[in-house]
């Protein structure tokens, strides 16, 4: 029935797979040119089963006409960001957002309109992450401004360690494939425009609301946090901030999202209560149109949209007084966003917040009515606790595969601090309606400033209570996956009995059991040499099934080795690099580790892999190779400018890799 009841569904699943397929294979005309003539011929043929009660034969073409959408809207999104060559370049470029101050540089992002040439201008497409050099006349640029920029386009690069976040990947979904050094000299033209785009006022306004909480009094870490919960914008929080938000399991409340829309819906709805009866619709359109005054200032950020779009078209379903099913409508707003930006879906915020929402419709109701209290405050923290397990249960399997962690009291932190929260909202946005009126605004000004004080207090203590999180776990997309449709057909089971049989839920199960231990299998049977790309230090692993040895400058254990060994389960061993050079039997293979290489430590070790370790590996300029070995690795803490010097012969040598340049060195030992 799902084409009757879900049909987004159905359409939507198709589309999404061909956008997945896209990730690794571009269509060639050859290949549409057939496709075309084969969905079309289908299409033709599928007229003569229009008698009967179902046309199986249209259905499935049109599902291969989605599928192969699907493809072409991902590669034509690919293949808009134009290629830059790694010369000088002068760029006609749009600001896409306020400045923000890094530790040595300030960070702007600039949409690139045109490429200036001695021959004219060539339109480009994409935008650049320049990274100018600390001055105060940049920091005043605002969002819209016109920049004519020099710079030197560098293609971003992932570190290319085991499991680590695909950072280009997630860049070029934002349409960024560029970086760039630059100083205030190479900024040639700064202009201001004579009407901005909406996205770019939306974004003056936002930072004009963070002007008005600050001179009503709210200033420091308080201010950073209502900027954040309120507005999305997370560029003022502390680190630690950030942090004790995401050990205490609610850090989905400084995403303003869905949480947000239905705080501020159900508070409209409220306050408009003398609209009901024949005024109904004048109180869903005024509540819409609020709802999207609110996205249109917090910077109209991809997950207010997608809370907005959602709410929508749930009241759209009133209005035409349809009977809504809550799944189609949400899955009708993804569709929307899909269509216009088909790299959405490989976005983590999208993902976990339509895993919740499509959790919260499926069960909430049913497991609700499970427990019943007559006592008004018992039932309020019941229909919370309901909310927050059914929300976790939806996205446990994507929280582990990307933070590596489990919050432990998250039931606890969200039934005291996310009511707290939508107090805390709704003051905030009513401090700039009553803004002119300062007793009121000030008033509200000091209630505000005491929520946000509970509020980061409560949730520093729930994230320094013993056990608060359960960290370094992880697992594969593939396990993820399963898992995912495992707890929603065991909830499904669970919870409506008579609906389904037991069998899709164990079926999962078991697919989930079988592809961990595929995963277990080949993790134990498999060793490797990992030399990690972690600037500043030099990290080597030597992974012997389960075990991982690590060889460092360092006791700290990097990041980057501890997201490796959670998704896969390993056991770490550390080894502290104090002498000039180790050599270490792994395999068949001599493994050299040293930060000088000689004659006398090739002729004692005949070493098949050699790294180089240190700021400037030193090598003797009369080396000579009486046997080369097959592989030379500079680790990431050789500086950038470091070259082998030229009178060394490594033309024996099967690979030299610079891990600073090129990626993290794996290989199977």
């Amino acid at each position: 029935m799902l084409h009757k009841e879900i049909p987004f569904l159905r359409i939507g699943l198709p589309l999404c797979i061909g956008i997945i397929t896209g990730l690794y294979f571009k269509p060639d005309s050859f290949f549409l040119l057939l496709t075309a003539i084969f969905i079309i011929t289908g299409f033709i043929v599928s007229l003569f089963f229009n008698k009967y009660q179902t046309n199986l034969l249209f259905g499935f073409f049109l599902t291969i006409t989605l599928f192969i959408c699907g493809l072409l809207l991902y590669n034509n999104e690919k293949d808009s960001l134009s290629i830059l060559k790694p010369e000088q370049t002068f760029f006609h470029c749009t600001l896409s957002d306020y400045p923000v101050e890094k530790e040595n540089s300030i960070m702007m992002t600039v949409k690139m309109n045109s490429k200036i040439t001695t021959l004219g201008t060539e339109a480009v497409k994409g935008s650049l992450v320049l990274y100018n050099k600390k001055d105060s006349l940049v920091t005043s640029f605002l969002p819209g401004d016109i920049l004519i920029i020099r710079c030197t386009p560098v293609e971003l690069t992932n570190r290319g360690n085991p499991y680590e976040f695909d950072y280009r990947f997630y860049m070029e979904n934002q349409g960024i494939k560029y970086s760039a050094f630059t100083s205030s000299r190479d900024i040639i033209r700064h202009s201001i425009p004579a009407n901005r785009k909406l996205i770019h006022k939306a974004l003056i306004i936002r930072e004009k609301i963070i002007g008005m909480y600050k001179e009503r009094g709210i200033t420091g870490e308080r201010l950073a946090l209502v900027a954040a919960i309120t507005l999305g914008q997370k560029r003022m929080l502390d680190p630690e901030q950030k942090q004790n938000f995401m050990r205490a399991g609610i850090m989905h409340i400084m995403a303003v999202s869905g949480l947000h829309a239905v705080i501020l819906s159900v508070f409209l709805f409220n306050l408009l209560f003398f609209l009901k009866g024949k005024f109904n619709i004048l109180r869903i359109l005024i509540t819409i149109l609020i709802l999207w005054a609110f996205a249109f200032v917090t910077g109209l950020t991809p997950s207010v949209l997608r809370a907005t779009i959602m709410f929508t078209f749930f009241q759209a379903g009133n209005l035409i007084h349809r009977r809504v099913n809550g799944i189609n409508s949400v899955l009708a707003s993804a569709f929307v966003l899909i269509l216009i930006k088909p790299s959405v879906i490989f976005d983590a915020g999208f993902l976990l917040s339509y895993s919740a929402v499509i959790y919260i419709i499926s069960f909430y109701q049913v497991f609700y009515l499970k427990l019943q209290f007559k006592n008004w405050l018992t039932d309020k923290i019941w229909q919370s606790a309901v909310i927050t397990i059914i929300a976790q249960a939806g996205t446990l399997p994507l929280t582990i595969m990307l933070f590596n962690r489990f919050p432990v009291y998250f039931i606890l932190t969200n039934i005291i601090i996310v009511p707290l929260s939508s107090l805390l909202i709704i003051t905030a946005c009513t401090i700039p309606m009553l803004y002119p009126i300062v007793f009121l605004s000030k008033t509200l000004a000091l209630v505000l400033n005491y929520l946000t004080g509970l509020t980061e207090l409560l949730t520093a203590k729930s994230a320094s209570l013993p056990w608060s999180n359960i960290e370094n776990i992880g697992m594969t997309t593939v396990e993820c996956i399963l898992l995912m449709g495992t707890i929603f057909l065991l909830s499904y089971f669970l919870l409506n009995k008579h609906s389904i049989s037991v069998f899709y839920p164990i079926s999962l199960a078991i697919a989930l059991v079988a592809a961990g231990t595929i995963t277990e299998i080949s993790v134990r049977t498999t060793n490797e040499l990992i030399v990690y790309n972690t600037p500043g230090s030099s990290t080597i692993g030597i992974k012997t099934g389960k075990i991982l040895n690590i060889y460092s400058d360092t006791a700290l254990i990097r990041p980057e080795v501890i997201k490796h060994c959670a998704t896969l389960g390993l056991r770490i061993k550390t080894n502290t690099l104090k002498n000039k050079y180790y050599c270490i039997r792994a395999g068949k293979r001599n493994i050299v580790i040293c930060n000088s290489l000689n004659q006398i430590i090739l002729q004692n070790y005949s070493p098949d892999i050699v790294i180089l370790t240190g700021l400037k590996p030193q090598i003797d300029n009369n080396l000579k190779f009486t046997q080369h070995p097959e592989t030379l690795i500079l680790s990431s803490e050789a500086s950038s400018g470091y070259r082998i010097p030229k009178l060394v012969d490594i033309k024996g040598i099967d690979t030299v890799h610079f891990v600073r340049k090129s990626g993290a060195f794996i290989k199977s030992i």
